[in-house]
């Protein structure tokens, strides 16, 4: 299937507009340079580096290309393969080893080998123009810049960037999602969720331990900014003079309406994702855990079973419905994910807006306990009214015998 492909980059550009703004004259440039750099390679269709023999395609190998501060990848020079030693550039090290651990991740949680799912080759990029603010998926490969070193530090140093940006090439291989509107903003999210569990997996941490951060390691230690994106908590990853305030929502009443054009947010797809961010999120930490198990496939599937078009509520009504496929009618896995829509404004399709709320409420009973534990107190509240029928039956025999 033919699939129109775009730039898909980890820093939204609003915030490097939001630079340009800035009274330090450096900064403005650097931030100018940036965008200016990713128009132009929006325009033109990028081509792959030809290099005869480097590296056979299939098992997701590896290679990592130097661009020496060009912005023209087919002059970038091997720098590592997949059967390389180690190189003593630690942005080709940390470069080649993000790949790995993604590809690793599909391939251990999901059974995906690569993100095409037929063993595609895994390119990477480093040193990227100079001082260039962003990484970024192409369609082919990962693109990395080295930051100015004044607001960004190397986009290699973030786990969770590296799996993000290549989780926009499985997304592209399976549903296809359109890179604007409501389906852009699914795009950004699912590369977010997997981007997080990417890094989760590989710290083996729960869902209680994960910080649910996008982009964590990209600002410099003197930028007041916990990342660029809070899953946890939408519109709260920064608030500073610099960015402004983080603008995601959590919920649709605060849905961010805005032109679906080149030069802007493609109508707010790195806005609007936070919305079905924190749906993850709230369905996570219902179901507890580790959140690449049951909620991670429960998304997976959703991806796969989706297409190009697919908004926000048709997307919430697959995974509900792929909740129940995997694990059953009503089962706590399901009633997350009906909660955790519900949370952020959207009604899960067919159901009664009474009953769902019942069932929300069921699933966040005993102070915000998992379905499974929410279960195990109904039953036992249930168990209790039966006894107190059967020693009421007791008495009323009692006294019909008197």
């Amino acid at each position: 299937m033919s699939r129109t492909r775009h730039l898909q980059c980890i820093i939204p550009p609003h915030l490097l507009e939001k630079l340009l703004g800035s009274d330090d004259s450096e900064m403005r440039q650097v931030a100018l340079n940036t965008l200016m750099t990713t128009a132009r390679l929006r325009g033109e269709r990028t081509v792959r580096a030809s290099f005869a023999g480097v590296a056979t395609l299939g098992n997701g190998r590896r290679t990592v290309f130097d661009c020496r501060h060009s912005t023209q990848l087919p002059s970038a020079v091997l720098v590592r393969s997949e059967d390389g030693p180690e190189s003593a550039d630690p942005s080709v090290d940390h470069a080649f080893d993000g790949l790995g651990l993604t590809r690793d991740f599909y391939r251990t949680v999901f059974n995906r080998d690569s993100i095409d799912g037929d063993g595609m080759r895994l390119d990477a990029f480093v040193h990227f123009g100079d001082a260039y603010n962003n990484a970024f998926w192409d369609g082919q490969e990962m693109v990395f810049g080295d930051g100015d070193g004044k607001l960004f530090s190397d986009f290699t140093g973030s786990t969770d960037v590296i799996g993000h940006e290549l989780s926009h090439g499985v997304t592209e291989n399976t549903a296809g999602l359109k890179y604007h509107n409501q389906s852009g903003a699914l795009n950004e999210s699912m590369s977010d969720v997997f981007g997080s569990l990417v890094k989760q997996w590989s710290l083996k941490q729960s869902v209680d331990d994960a910080d649910w951060l996008i982009g964590p390691d990209i600002f410099t230690p003197g930028i007041d900014a916990d990342a660029l994106r809070s899953m946890k908590a939408p519109g709260h990853a920064y608030d500073n003079d610099l960015f402004g305030k983080d603008p995601q929502p959590d919920h649709m009443e605060h849905f961010v309406k805005l032109p679906d054009t080149e030069r802007g947010d493609l109508g707010g797809v790195h806005i609007n994702s936070g919305i079905p961010n924190k749906a993850f999120y709230l369905a996570a930490t219902r179901i507890g855990g580790f959140a690449w198990e049951a909620p991670g496939l429960i998304w997976y599937e959703s991806l796969k079973a989706s297409d190009a078009d697919t908004q926000f509520q048709e997307f919430a009504n697959t995974t509900y419905r792929k909740a129940a496929e995997l694990f059953g009618d009503e089962s706590p896995e399901q009633l997350a994910v009906l909660a955790a829509w519900q949370d952020v404004g959207i009604q899960i399709s067919g159901i009664l807006a009474g009953v769902a709320r019942a069932r929300s409420l069921a699933a966040d009973r005993n102070g915000g306990a998992g379905p499974d534990k929410v279960l195990t107190t109904v039953s036992q509240q249930i168990g209790a009214l039966a006894a107190q029928v059967t020693g009421l039956a007791k008495d009323v025999t009692a006294l019909k015998s008197r």
